[in-house]
């Protein structure tokens, strides 16, 4: 039971959901100017970096084990308070090694707490208000960084602030919250006990296969993307703050209601909407020759990203209650499979081609789209599939 009214599931989820953003996105957004400028990294660094920053989120199904011994909400704060530790640290170590120092300390938090967080909320939230309050999550995420974003472009334009504070004020902030949630919310419960062992069903085999593709894609827009404004177009720092800035705003705007757009027509429908605006948005990446064209792009590409709300409730509809916290894990590791490979394979492509990159892209994007027709228009246990349906709602269990 709560002491006070704000002390909630739902409230906890979405501390957690300023917290993160405030240390992680700021991260992002300073990266790579960052490294361009104070540790002259090309396109192999970036992509060796990259796949460093990707091995955490790679042994992320170890988290089961880690549930073995503690609470898994006991877990999502401590991994919290990591990425804030490896944010504040980033400016203190200005070499590359330090740099992928500092990044796999930062992607240990990120990426552990991105697990549990999931976990948690699909576990606290019903079937029908998942949608919509997952929605709101990434809304409440966007004005925090909205706020994040503004506050670092004063720091940088108006202030002038040497990168170590830049990286130092996000960080410890991350910290504080991380300790907030530790004193001031009670632990909660699943409605249902969690599985404390890896597992893999052949039943979820198309969520897998969706979520494999997702990592690969998402790397090349987290890594190239932005890489592409700094090294070809030379935007500041300031430049790639107010490029963040415009995407967080249409997130703010928008994100809740794609959720509520998710649950009316459905999964399908909306990975459908998402994969095809990537095509088209890779293919342009490849080609564009022009800066202010770039940047749009850059928001286009951003702002699909809110409908791989549908991927998680597709899950959660096909899923055993009990598969929610190892399926986590598991999935996470399975986006990062491609996800440790790809920037630094990548990294020597875009020596070569820019544009060749992106349409490596295109072509995950459209493996995406391929395997969202499979998605039924009603998924369920037992209705994983619209085509090769798995019938035994407990085979293939690992």
């Amino acid at each position: 039971m709560t002491k006070n009214k704000w002390q909630s599931p739902t409230m906890l989820l979405i501390l957690m959901s300023v917290a993160m953003p405030i240390a992680f996105n700021v991260w992002n957004a300073l990266l790579n100017n960052f490294v361009v400028e104070r540790v002259a990294f090309t396109g192999v660094e970036i992509g060796i970096l990259h796949s460093l920053r990707e091995i955490p989120g790679f042994i992320a199904f170890t988290t089961v084990f880690v549930l073995l011994i503690i609470k898994e909400q006991t877990f999502a704060v401590i991994s919290l308070a990591l990425l804030g530790v490896g944010v504040a640290a980033t400016g203190f170590f200005p070499s590359t090694y330090g740099v992928y120092f500092t990044t796999v300390v930062m992607s240990l938090g990120f990426h552990y707490f991105e697990v549990a967080k999931q976990s948690l909320a699909l576990q606290w939230l019903s079937k029908d208000e998942a949608p919509q309050v997952l929605g709101k999550l990434i809304s409440v995420g966007a004005v925090t960084s909205l706020i994040a974003y503004g506050i670092l472009w004063v720091f940088l334009e108006i202030f002038e602030f040497d990168y170590l504070w830049n990286f130092l004020v996000p960080g410890i902030v991350c910290v504080l919250l991380a300790i907030v949630m530790w004193f001031g919310f009670p632990e909660y419960h699943s409605k249902t006990q969690q599985h404390k062992k890896i597992i893999l069903r052949k039943r979820y085999w198309l969520y897998y296969g969706l979520t494999f593709f997702s990592g690969a894609r998402r790397q090349i827009f987290m890594v190239f993307a932005a890489f592409l404004m700094v090294e070809k177009f030379g935007y500041s720092a300031a430049q790639v703050t107010l490029l963040f800035l415009i995407n967080y705003t249409f997130n703010w705007l928008l994100a809740e209601k794609i959720g509520v757009f998710i649950r009316r027509i459905g999964e399908r429908r909306s990975l459908t909407i998402e994969y095809v605006g990537l095509i088209i948005v890779f293919v342009a990446y490849a080609f564009v020759e022009n800066a202010t064209l770039a940047a749009t792009l850059y928001v286009i590409d951003h702002m699909f990203f809110a409908l791989y709300i549908a991927m998680s409730t597709y899950f959660q509809k096909i899923a055993d209650p009990a598969d929610l916290a190892s399926s986590a894990g598991v999935s996470f590791t399975i986006n990062h499979i491609a996800a440790v490979i790809v920037p630094a394979l990548l990294g020597l492509v875009w020596v070569h081609s820019n544009a060749a990159v992106f349409l490596i892209g295109t072509a995950f994007a459209a493996c995406s789209l391929a395997l969202a027709q499979n998605v039924p228009d009603h998924p369920s246990p037992g209705n994983e599939t619209r085509f090769g349906k798995v019938s035994q709602m407990m085979s293939g269990q690992t």
